[in-house]
């Protein structure tokens, strides 16, 4: 499933390809990403913006299946938390369902990764990645 769906124009690509490398195959499973807490240095539509991209993910892409919304949450206390931004995508999500036509549960919440997992689960989450829990942190990213 590729969880960082942003635009239509990344779907309209993934949708290109997919269909050249995967004839005939199920579709390939997406995420719309959200930039529910609006810092510029993370990925995503804005939440105003997210049934326009569900909406065109599901009519102009038979090539991609749209499975739910990724958004990546304030990393600390200090800068919020991820509480609000958890809340933001399940209210992005409701829309993007009534929108759609779909219950709900039809969109899967990926949200939550390794410093604030439990407060994701507790918020909904379906989807949450913790792979720095289990690999370790990353080493940080050599200077351009």
């Amino acid at each position: 499933c590729v969880h960082t769906v942003d635009s239509l124009k990344l779907a309209a690509e993934l949708q290109k390809r997919a269909a050249a490398l995967r004839p005939g195959q199920a579709p390939l499973a997406v995420m719309a990403q959200v930039n529910t807490s609006g810092e510029a240095s993370k990925g995503g539509c804005a939440p105003a913006e997210c049934v326009a991209l569900c909406e065109g993910i599901r009519a102009s892409c038979p090539a991609l299946r749209l499975t739910g919304l990724m958004c990546i949450g304030k990393y600390s206390a200090a800068e919020g938390g991820s509480a609000a931004d958890f809340e933001t995508l399940r209210r992005c999500r409701s829309e993007a369902a009534a929108a759609l036509g779909e219950e709900e549960g039809a969109l899967h919440l990926s949200m939550g990764m390794s410093h604030d997992f439990e407060e994701a689960i507790a918020a909904g989450a379906t989807h949450v990645r913790v792979g720095s829990t289990i690999f370790g942190a990353r080493p940080p990213k050599p200077p351009p």
